[in-house]
């Protein structure tokens, strides 16, 4: 399963505000452990975790999400943090170290477990669409993040663009896939709107008011 490619994630089948915009599916699971992850369901319980596989694109729309529960609450906890320590690792040019080898062997571990299977099927109109050949597993779906993550981590040219979001207070990572690679914010919508607001309103601040 291509992990982060599906068209219109979470669009009115989801509960949140779900932001996919780091440029990764690895980046993008990192993301939803930051302070900033305002206006969105946090994973720290099933029903968000089930919703964001889901808008996220590592799980068909209507994927059954019983067998989600709080052991694939932790085990998606952990990967985010190991993948964390990873990714931040490198933008601060540390990329190595006890802690970072350990983080490192986990997410090797969990990529060398398949992903999960998938086939089409027709849908009630006949379109195909894609549907799992099993019930989800989440060693599965964990494998599919941490594979993002190795691609991305063992590619020179991908590595030499991952950024942290220049906005204040946010602590995204994002791969800048620009032109020139200058892009400082994780969402222009977002980050950069606010830096556009803000700074709209320092020069207001010091704009002398007219004379009498």
């Amino acid at each position: 399963m291509a992990a982060g490619r599906a068209a219109g994630r979470g669009a009115g089948t989801v509960p949140y505000a779900w932001r996919f915009d780091s440029g990764r599916i690895c980046l993008d699971l990192v993301a939803t452990g930051e302070p900033t992850f305002r206006g969105c369901g946090r994973l720290d319980s099933a029903i968000p975790l089930g919703q964001w596989l889901i808008a996220a694109g590592l799980l068909p729309e209507r994927t059954p999400l019983a067998a989600v529960d709080a052991d694939w609450v932790r085990s998606f906890a952990e990967l985010r943090s190991n993948l964390g320590q990873l990714v931040r690792a490198e933008i601060d040019g540390r990329p190595s170290g006890t802690a970072l080898e350990a983080a490192l062997e986990r997410v090797n571990a969990l990529a060398s477990a398949p992903p999960p299977g998938i086939r089409a099927v027709r849908d009630e109109r006949g379109a195909l669409v894609r549907e799992l050949c099993a019930a989800p597993r989440c060693g599965a779906l964990l494998a599919a993040v941490a594979r993002d993550a190795v691609e991305l981590l063992t590619d020179p040219a991908a590595r030499a663009r991952l950024r942290q979001c220049e906005g204040d207070s946010c602590l995204r990572v994002y791969l800048d896939t620009s032109r020139g690679a200058r892009r400082r914010w994780c969402s222009s919508e977002v980050c950069g709107n606010r830096e556009r607001v803000a700074r709209h309103r320092r020069r207001t601040a010091v704009r002398p008011a007219p004379s009498a």
